[in-house]
């Protein structure tokens, strides 16, 4: 049997992951809001001016939400066309992480690499905020490699004892050469050798649903092809900044990160 087919199989019991969670209403979280009923057009839901990944449920049409991770508690708001819809956030405390680094220039930059950095960065959030308007069904994931996966996302982050931003993925430990395989179909939005992610893949999977790999050994994919779940996009790495082999993982909805935890099966 092949990997692919093997990978298919497991998610028929992965189909109902999501569609049973309960939102998870805290920054870097997830909120679906009911828009409407299934029958009329599918409905136009911005939050912050960015459209809104919308999917079919039991006969409604939901909003999937990606809560922001600077999101402060108490009520934030969608518009529903020309309506507005409220929902709550709730407080939520991430941990402290601190990381020492051994090379000093993944700490404090040059002029030189702040310009790379600042060119890839925008690479990135193109694809990030990018909204491709396709029906979605379901947002359950399989997880792309074997291995533990750390409760990392949040986490507030210090390097070298310099604060820096918040850690906007799930880091799943795995040896080095260890297969990735795309978690759902999509399409391969961008490949790349980051400064800071190191051998990075991104998959657009509809609708602002985007899944991002990095630190890989090599990349098996070419941007703009079509990938299904289970084919393999690349292998576990230490490239960019990292301490040792392992792969980031990260999920965004309407151009913000959300834990990928709330996606994957236990």
């Amino acid at each position: 049997m092949s990997s692919r087919v093997t990978i298919c199989l497991l998610l028929l019991g992965f189909a109902s992951i999501v569609s049973a969670t309960e939102p998870s209403l805290r920054p870097g979280g997830l909120a679906m809001i009911e828009v409407g009923d299934v029958g009329s057009t599918r409905p136009q839901v911005q939050m912050n001016g960015k459209p809104v990944l919308v999917m079919e449920r039991d006969g409604k049409w939901l909003a999937a939400v990606g809560i922001p991770l600077d999101a402060e508690p108490g009520t934030l708001s969608i518009t529903v066309g020309s309506d507005e819809r409220h929902f709550s956030v709730n407080e939520h405390a991430y941990r402290e992480q601190r990381i020492t680094v051994e090379n000093k220039s993944y700490v404090e930059q040059s002029q030189e690499q702040l310009d790379r950095i600042w060119s890839e960065r925008k690479i990135i959030d193109a694809v990030l905020t990018s909204f491709t308007d396709k029906a979605v069904d379901g947002l359950s994931l399989a997880p792309p490699v074997p291995g533990t996966q750390s409760s990392s996302f949040g986490y507030r982050r210090f390097f070298n004892e310099q604060p820096r931003s918040p850690h906007k993925g799930m880091d799943i430990s795995a040896a080095s050469g260890e297969p990735i395989i795309a978690p759902r179909a999509g399409e391969i939005a961008a490949t790349g050798n980051y400064f800071f992610n190191g051998n990075t893949v991104l998959i657009d999977h509809g609708q602002g649903f985007v899944t991002m790999y990095c630190h890989l050994s090599e990349i098996t994919v070419a941007e703009g092809t079509s990938v299904e779940v289970g084919d393999v996009i690349g292998a576990v790495g230490a490239t960019g900044r990292v301490t040792g082999p392992h792969l980031h993982f990260g999920t965004y909805l309407n151009g913000t990160a959300v834990d990928p935890a709330i996606f994957l099966s236990d």
